[in-house]
């Protein structure tokens, strides 16, 4: 098996990948970056970008990546298809392996690989993702201004993002599977007492209408099997996100849901070397801009700890 030595490695390719590639490049840590399994992570499936700093005509995800990925290989990071399989970060030089075809023994490592959202697994909902379904109401439900959406969840992500919702939207309908919400009794307070949500108790939805955009959903009571439509033209999902850090359990410290954790105000793990930013860490604000942030974080942090170590 081919091994490779390099001084900084990033896996993953988000804004927090391609933020810290620019800044370990530009201190000349000579970054190599492996893209993963969705270049350019959670954004290419979302069309328009209006809320990130610059953009003043708004953009589009993916091709804000490419700017991204550019702004990144002009300063030299070597950004290259592949997936990392398997890590070994016991000694002072972290192993990772590419594709189980490729060694690399890196000086640092910085995880930026992300969080995937959950989805009901309906036709449906993929066919007309980016195209009125979303899986983030912060990020898009300003496009839906005056109109009337639904949203599945019951957790207090959902409860948060239905109200947020609630104050962009004419009405919002919020689809509940059981009889009660999961969300904490306060986030619960504030959806029962927002007068434009209605909750759907025991309803699950069959499927998401409308061929180029959304225009309703059917959904089925559990209990009497009787199907209803909403006239809607978004349709936000909220049941969660899986941190994509599977391949880093046993040698990083996670948090039950498999967040990675960091040393607050930092992007430390508790790995020597090894750090984090972006989604993989951060289950709260999830934004493209405070990914960058934490990209930024992660590169500075790196370049400290080679100086530290007189590593060049």
């Amino acid at each position: 098996m081919e091994i490779e030595k390099v001084n900084c490695l990033i896996i993953g390719s988000g804004p927090a990948g391609y933020t810290a590639a620019i800044y370990a490049a530009r201190a000349d840590l000579k970054p190599v970056m492996y893209q993963g399994l969705q270049p350019g992570g959670q954004l290419t499936i979302t069309t328009e970008v209006e809320n990130y700093p610059g953009y003043p005509k708004g953009t589009h995800g993916p091709q804000m990546m490419e700017d991204f990925k550019a702004q990144a290989e002009r300063f030299g990071t070597d950004v290259r298809f592949g997936i990392a399989t398997k890590v070994d970060f016991t000694g002072p030089i972290h192993k990772v392996w590419i594709d189980d075809t490729k060694e690399i023994h890196a000086n640092t490592v910085i995880i930026s690989t992300g969080a995937s959202a959950k989805w009901l697994g309906i036709e449906s909902e993929q066919r007309l993702n980016g195209f009125g379904v979303s899986a983030c109401a912060v990020c898009d439900g300003f496009f839906f201004r005056g109109q009337d959406v639904a949203i599945v969840g019951a957790g207090d992500t959902a409860a948060e993002e239905a109200t947020y919702l609630a104050k962009l939207c004419k009405k919002v309908y919020m689809i509940i599977r059981r009889d009660e919400m999961r969300a904490s009794k306060a986030m619960q307070h504030r959806v029962l007492n927002t007068p434009n949500i209605e909750v759907i108790w025991n309803a699950e939805t069959k499927e998401i209408l409308g061929e180029n955009g959304v225009s309703g959903a059917l959904i089925t009571d559990i209990k009497t099997k009787q199907d209803r439509k909403l006239d809607v033209t978004g349709f936000f999902v909220a049941i969660g996100h899986t941190p994509n850090s599977q391949i880093f359990k046993g040698w990083i410290n996670m948090d039950e849901q498999g967040y990675i954790i960091t040393t607050p105000g930092t992007s430390k793990t508790n790995v020597e070397g090894v750090f984090a930013s972006g989604d993989v860490q951060d289950k709260i604000y999830r934004q493209a801009v405070t990914a960058a942030g934490s990209g930024c974080m992660a590169a500075l942090d790196a370049e400290r700890y080679l100086a530290a170590k007189g590593i060049h």
